[in-house]
C-alpha cells in the first residue's frame, strides 16, 4: 500500500491534488482559527510528495504520464520542489501574520476565506504550469495564477489595493494575451509537420521535432511569447504592475509572488527557447532575452534609489534579479545556464525570507514607509538582523549563495561577451548602493515612538538564510548534479 501511495505517478498527482483540494476546503473554513494550521499541513503534504517526485526523477530520469499531459524532468522538478518548499515555509509565517491582520481589522472573515483558498489555488496553478506537458494548459495555468494573484492583491479592499489589482489584471491580461497568440503560432507551425494535431502542443513531442518547425513562424512566435510571459516575469518596460502588487497585497503573497511566480513565467520562456533554437539554428532568441534582461537589470537598479515604500523597493530588487537571470539564459552555454538555474534557487530563498522579515517589520512599525521604519535592531533585534543579513545576501556579498551564482554568471559573460562585464558591474554597484542607502537607517537608525513589540516567527527566515549560506560555501553534490542534468537539457552540455 505504501508503495502504491508513493509511486512515481501517484506522487505527481498528489502534488497537484493536495493544493487543489485544499483550496476548496479552505474556501469553506478559511476564516476559522484552524485555517492557518490547516493551510500549513496541506503545504507540508505537498512538499513531501514533491520531494518523493524529485527523488524519482533524479535517480530514474524524466517521467511522462500515459496520457502525455504531464511531463517532469530535471528542469521543472527542481522548481516543483522549490515551489512546495517556499510555499510551506511561507505558510509558517502566513498563519500568525494573517491572524494579526484580522485582529486589527484589516481583513474580515470573508477575506480570510478568500486569502487561504487563493493561497492554495495560487500554489496549485504554479505547480500545474510546471508539470504540464501541454503548452496550452501551461498558458491556462499561468492565467489562473494571474487571477488568483489579483484576488490576493486586492484583499484589503482599499482604493489603492483595488487600483493595484485592476492594474495587475489589465497589464498582465494584455501580456498573457500576447503569450496566447505566440502559443497559437507554435501550434500552427506544428500542425504543418505532425499528422496528429492533438499532439501539436505537447512539449515533449514538439521538442523531438523542433528542427523541422518553420523558423520564421517560430521567431515571430517567440517575440509574442517573450512579451507575454515577460510581463509576468516583470521585465522592463512590462514591469509596472509588480511594485504596486507587492505594496498593496498581504506580505505572504509578496513572498510567494516574488520567490515563485516570476520563476514560473521565466521557466515558460526557457521552454519555448528550447524549441526555437534548433529551428532557427542561431541564438536570436537568446539575444532578445539578453536585451530584455539587461535593460531590466539596469533600470530596476536605478529605480531602487527612488522608492519610499519598503515592499516596492524589494519588488524592484526582484525585477533586477529576474533581469539578470533572463540575461544569463539568453547567453546560453553550460556555465551561464548552470548559473541561471542556481540563481533562481538562491533568489527565491533569499527574497521570500526578506519579505517575511519585511512583513514583521511593517506590523511592528505600523507602516510600509521607509522613512518611518527605523532602529529595528534596537526595537526588534530578530527582525533587524534578519533584514540586514537578508539584504547582504540579496546584494550578492560573500559567502552567500547569490554571490556564487552571480560569480558564475559573470564568468560566463566574460567568456562570451566580455564587453558587457563593465555594464553588469555598474548595474550591481547601483543596486547595491540603492539597497543599503535605504536599509542602513531602517536597521541602525534611532528608534522612533509608536513601534509595537510583536512576536516575530523568524524560523522560516533562519532556515532560508542558512540554506543560502550553505549554497554559498559549497553546493551539495546532489544539487549540483541535479542542476547539471537540467543544464544538459537546456544547453546540450553540462558543467560538471
Amino acid at each position: 500500500m505504501l508503495n502504491l501511495i508513493f509511486s512515481t505517478s501517484s506522487a505527481l498527482y498528489l502534488t497537484l491534488l493536495f493544493p487543489l483540494v485544499g483550496a476548496g476546503i479552505l474556501a469553506l473554513c478559511g476564516h476559522r482559527r484552524m485555517a492557518g494550521p490547516l493551510n500549513l499541513i496541506i503545504c507540508i503534504a505537498t512538499f513531501i510528495t514533491s520531494l518523493k517526485l524529485a527523488v524519482d526523477v533524479f535517480y530514474s530520469g524524466s517521467i511522462i504520464t500515459p496520457s502525455n499531459y504531464f511531463y517532469v524532468d530535471a528542469f521543472n522538478v527542481y522548481l516543483v520542489l522549490l515551489n512546495s518548499f517556499v510555499g510551506m515555509t511561507t505558510a509558517v509565517f502566513s498563519g500568525p501574520y494573517m491572524a494579526h491582520e484580522q485582529k486589527i481589522g484589516r481583513v474580515k472573515s470573508a477575506g480570510m476565506r478568500l486569502y487561504h483558498s487563493m493561497y492554495q489555488g495560487f500554489l496549485f496553478t504554479m505547480l500545474l504550469a510546471l508539470m504540464t506537458n501541454n503548452l496550452g494548459i501551461l498558458w491556462v495555468a499561468v492565467e489562473g495564477a494571474t487571477l488568483a494573484t489579483v484576488l490576493l492583491v486586492s484583499l484589503y479592499r482599499t482604493p489603492e489595493s483595488i487600483e493595484a489589482g485592476w492594474k495587475y489584471f489589465l497589464i498582465c491580461g494584455v501580456g498573457i494575451a500576447q503569450a496566447l497568440f505566440g502559443t497559437t503560432l507554435i501550434y500552427f507551425a506544428a500542425v504543418q509537420i505532425m499528422p496528429d494535431s492533438s499532439q501539436a502542443l505537447m512539449w515533449s513531442v514538439l521538442y523531438s521535432h523542433a528542427a523541422e518547425l518553420e523558423p520564421t513562424v517560430l521567431l515571430l512566435a517567440f517575440v509574442f511569447l517573450i512579451v507575454g510571459y515577460g510581463t509576468k516575469i516583470g521585465l522592463v518596460p512590462l514591469h509596472n504592475w509588480l511594485p504596486d502588487a507587492h505594496s498593496e497585497g498581504p506580505t505572504p503573497m509578496s513572498a510567494i509572488l516574488s520567490g515563485l511566480l516570476l520563476n514560473i513565467a521565466l521557466y515558460a520562456v526557457v521552454r519555448f527557447k528550447m524549441l526555437i533554437d534548433p529551428a532557427l539554428g542561431t541564438n536570436i532568441a537568446g539575444h532578445i532575452m539578453m536585451g530584455f534582461g539587461l535593460l531590466s537589470f539596469l533600470v530596476a537598479g536605478l529605480l531602487l534609489h527612488r522608492q519610499r515604500d519598503i515592499k516596492r523597493m524589494f519588488s524592484y530588487s526582484s525585477i533586477e534579479h529576474m533581469g539578470l537571470i533572463t540575461f544569463a539564459f539568453g547567453i546560453g552555454g553550460p556555465l551561464a545556464t548552470f548559473g541561471a538555474l542556481l540563481h533562481m534557487i538562491v533568489h527565491s530563498l533569499t527574497k521570500s525570507a526578506i519579505f517575511v522579515t519585511v512583513g514583521h517589520a511593517t506590523q511592528a512599525c505600523k507602516t510600509q514607509s521607509i522613512e518611518q521604519i527605523r532602529g529595528l535592531i534596537n526595537s526588534q533585534p530578530k527582525i533587524g538582523w534578519g533584514l540586514l543579513i537578508g539584504t547582504i545576501a540579496i546584494a550578492g556579498l560573500p559567502p552567500f549563495g547569490v554571490f556564487t551564482s552571480e560569480f558564475l554568471l559573470f564568468s560566463a559573460t566574460i567568456k562570451s561577451y566580455p564587453w558587457l562585464v563593465i555594464t553588469l558591474l555598474i548595474g550591481l554597484s547601483i543596486a547595491f548602493a540603492g539597497l543599503f542607502r535605504h536599509v542602513q537607517p531602517m536597521v541602525f537608525g534611532p528608534c522612533p515612538q509608536g513601534h509595537i513589540h510583536i512576536k516575530a516567527n523568524m524560523w522560516p527566515v533562519a532556515l532560508h538564510l542558512c540554506l543560502i549560506l550553505w549554497l554559498g560555501i559549497a553546493v551539495p553534490d546532489v544539487l549540483a548534479g541535479w542542476i547539471d542534468q537540467a543544464t544538459i537539457m537546456i544547453s546540450g552540455k553540462g558543467v560538471l
